[in-house]
This record gives C-alpha cells, sequence and structure tokens, in this order.
C-alpha cells in the first residue's frame, strides 16, 4: 500500500486520507458511498486535479502570450510579464511598473 511508510519514518502524506477511505469502506454496505474519499486519497497520491489545473494556467498564459505578441505587443515587455502569476488576474499600474525595473 502506498501510504503504509513514510521514506523519513513516521507518518506518510496521505495516511489521513487512506484512514477516511478505510473508515467510510468498513462501515458502509454500499462501496460506492465511499467514492468521495476515495477520491480525495487519490488526489492526495496522484495530484492528478493540481496538475490539470497547472496545465490550464500554463496554457492560458501561452494563449494569451500569443494573442499579445500577434496584436504587435513589444517581445521584452512579454518577458517581462512572463511569468505564471502573471496571467492577468492582478494588473500592474504604469507607476508599479517602472517602480518595479
Amino acid at each position: 500500500m502506498a501510504s503504509g511508510f513514510s521514506p523519513h519514518g513516521g507518518v506518510p502524506r496521505c495516511f489521513a486520507y487512506w484512514q477516511e477511505f478505510s473508515k467510510c469502506y468498513a462501515q458502509t454496505d454500499v462501496p460506492s458511498q465511499c467514492r468521495p474519499p476515495a477520491d480525495d486519497y487519490l488526489e492526495c497520491l496522484h495530484h492528478t486535479n493540481e496538475i490539470a489545473r497547472a496545465k490550464a494556467i500554463k496554457a492560458e498564459f501561452v494563449r494569451k502570450a500569443q494573442r499579445q505578441a500577434h496584436e504587435g505587443r513589444k517581445a521584452a515587455d512579454i518577458l517581462a510579464d512572463g511569468v505564471i502569476v502573471g496571467v492577468g488576474l492582478i494588473q500592474r499600474s504604469q507607476g508599479e511598473s517602472e517602480h518595479a525595473k
């Protein structure tokens, strides 16, 4: 079982989720009722939703950069905002961007 031992000893990262799932599974007559704890445990192990969310953010960033490049924005301006957190959620004013340089 993947949540049996931690690499450094002690309680492993996903052990709490495993306990919730196993408790639910032991107490229910219908195993399909334990789907949410099972999903939580699998997300903790594999980070599938987190990875999908990161890919969507990156794809939006790339799409926005391509659109700005197509609109004729200077390459230096695109690279200056070229961090993943700069996907347009927080707009910088001209004074802040000049002060940051």
